[in-house]
């Protein structure tokens, strides 16, 4: 549940450093990391940011919530330099419990040892309960800010911006956006400027209340995220040519995995149409549907996750024994890598700190042998998914 702005906060007390085991399981193996950025570098990221959603009860328990695994799986990805956490006002309680984190754990890494991201304008699951009014998007800065205990947002998005602008794609294969058929998407030469309804008007009255925000020094860099990849674009576009500035960052997820990896089309564009200067991308496990148990909520059709299913098996059976997730990662991983992308990862307990680690140095230390059996069973799993092959859902 998301807790409105005008409310009292809940308050969830972080259990005493004294009282939380520090053992084995806290601490990094030993192995390769990251290069930290200076104290200058606002915008230079690790390459895997820690996703923070896993703070609200979608995915895990108040229980949870409430006991030290917050704080060491927190503490545990700082020590091996996941130095910049994304979260957002619509994670249910996820601001609050990472600014109490944080905040305890100020002593060993003080506030400008990592990066805060977080998001704004998202208040529920329907487009009712959006509000991308400069009012709101101001009022919901000012409570991060109290939430996560500090004084400057290192970046705040514009949450899911398709459910608020105009003229959003159905389900369906987002790469025809970049073809002949642009300018069904609002991606033709001659479209740069032009604010195709309402709602585009309202994004970009929300940038230009964060940029007055990014002035008055509480904010170091502004964005927008999503899912359809042809809004990001457009909207991208359309902020620099009405606004004469462009992005700072922006944030794809469920494009960049091994189902559909067409964040990797769009990069260029981004980078050069649009001129945004940082990009990332999300969800490497598609939220769950690369896993043997797929959430019951996830939007994938019967076909793709049965699709899911028979590429674990295949992996497994062809020697693979982490299964479909590990080479899910493994690949997203790569990808990202490649187009030099940080990636946003969601995580909940110390296991998988230290598991997405193991597949990161993997992935940057593997022999020529184990990288070659890798790539034949990725090449299976992705056979499974053929079918489906970088297919979108709708959104909304």
């Amino acid at each position: 549940m998301v807790a409105p702005l005008d409310s009292p906060q809940p308050v969830f007390k972080v259990p005493s450093l004294d009282d939380v085991p520090d053992n084995e399981d806290d601490v990094p193996l030993p192995g390769i990391s990251f290069v930290l950025q200076s104290d200058a570098d606002t915008l230079k990221l690790p390459e895997i940011v820690f996703g923070a959603a896993t703070f609200h009860t979608v995915y895990n328990s108040t229980d949870y919530i409430l006991s030290a695994a917050p704080l060491r799986t927190v503490r545990l990805a700082l020590r091996y330099g996941i130095r910049a956490f994304d979260t957002s006002a619509y994670y249910g309680p996820s601001e609050i419990i990472l600014g109490a984190t944080l905040k305890a754990l100020e002593i060993e890494f003080p506030r400008q040892s990592y990066q805060l991201m977080t998001k704004c304008g998202r208040y529920g699951l329907t487009s009712d309960q959006f509000d991308y009014s400069p009012q709101t998007i101001r009022k919901s800065v000012q409570r991060s800010l109290a939430r996560l205990h500090t004084t400057y947002l290192d970046t705040v998005y514009l949450h899911d911006v398709e459910f608020v602008c105009s003229n959003p794609p159905s389900a369906g294969t987002h790469s025809v956006a970049l073809t002949n058929e642009a300018a069904t998407y609002g991606l033709a030469p001659g479209d740069e400027g032009r604010i195709l309804g309402e709602g585009d008007q309202k994004v970009l009255d929300a940038v230009v209340e964060l940029r007055k925000m990014k002035q008055e020094g509480l904010i170091n860099n502004i964005g927008i995220t999503g899912y359809p990849l042809p809004v990001l674009l457009r909207l991208a576009i359309l902020v620099l040519h009405i606004t004469g500035e462009p992005l700072d960052v922006l944030l794809s997820y469920s494009h960049l995995n091994l189902q559909n990896d067409t964040f990797a089309l769009y990069v260029a564009e981004l980078r050069e149409r649009a001129k945004v200067k940082q990009l990332l991308t999300a969800s490497p496990l598609n939220m769950g549907l690369l896993t043997p148990t797929p959430p019951s909520w996830h939007p994938a059709p019967p076909g793709l996750r049965e699709a899911t299913s028979k590429a674990h098996s295949i992996s497994v059976a062809n020697g693979w024994e982490r299964g479909l997730p590990n080479i899910a990662l493994l690949f997203a991983y790569r990808k990202a890598k490649e187009l030099e992308l940080p990636t946003v990862v969601g995580l909940s307990n110390p296991r998988e700190v230290h598991e997405t680690m193991k597949v990161w140095r993997e992935l940057n230390s593997e022999t020529g042998d184990v990288a070659k059996k890798r790539r034949a069973v990725e090449a299976l799993a992705v056979d499974q998914l053929s079918t489906f092959q970088g297919w979108s859902w709708a959104s909304p």
